[in-house]
């Protein structure tokens, strides 16, 4: 299993790289939010060559705007990876089934030379999903061993902790077996 991490502006810019293959980190939000620490935190991700990733918190409603927002600020190199971040909100309120369907398609056409996969937890992935539709791949938040979720599905990514930090792994046999699927060569 490949090492990973996700990061937003809650992390510093100049985040340990040591022993990771790929990084994620939150590009925005809703149709507003850019994460202010975006521009640097990508360069520490590129600095170290890391598959890097970039992730769009789902609200509900406005999922043109909202992809379009996203995509205009994710920095746009082949090989990166996008992901969607579906989960419930601050105030409560998650975006449906088929908003997060809408949203990954809609990436897709915006960026159709990108993985576009889908973050989200395992109660999400059981309980709410009714397509099992995740784009190019899933990417799990399940808080028990590393590379061991507990659910039944295909997982590319998956996120095991986040105690001190958002720890991943991937689901690769080595960095240039994820590089050339992120590439989608």
């Amino acid at each position: 299993m490949l090492r990973g991490i996700d990061v937003s502006a809650y992390q510093s810019s100049s985040y340990d790289t040591d022993g990771l293959s790929f990084v994620f980190i939150k590009a925005t939000e809703g149709r507003t939010y850019t994460n202010p620490r975006l521009k640097a935190q990508t360069k520490t991700a590129r600095d170290a060559e890391l598959v890097v990733g970039f992730y769009h918190f789902l609200w509900p409603g406005n999922l043109t705007a909202q992809a379009e927002y996203f995509v205009s600020k994710a920095p746009e190199k082949r090989g990166d990876i996008l992901a969607v971040d579906w989960e419930t909100t601050g105030e409560g309120t998650r975006a449906s089934n088929a908003e997060k369907d809408r949203f990954i398609r809609k990436v897709k056409e915006l960026r159709p030379h990108h993985r576009v996969i889908l973050y989200c937890n395992r109660d999400f992935w059981l309980n709410a999903d009714r397509t099992s539709y995740d784009g190019d791949g899933l990417w799990i938040a399940d808080y028990v061993t590393a590379g061991e979720p507990r659910i039944r599905a295909k997982w590319r990514f998956h996120q095991y902790t986040d105690d001190p930090l958002d720890k991943n792994v991937a689901d690769f046999s080595s960095r240039s077996a994820l590089k050339e699927w992120a590439a989608g060569t």
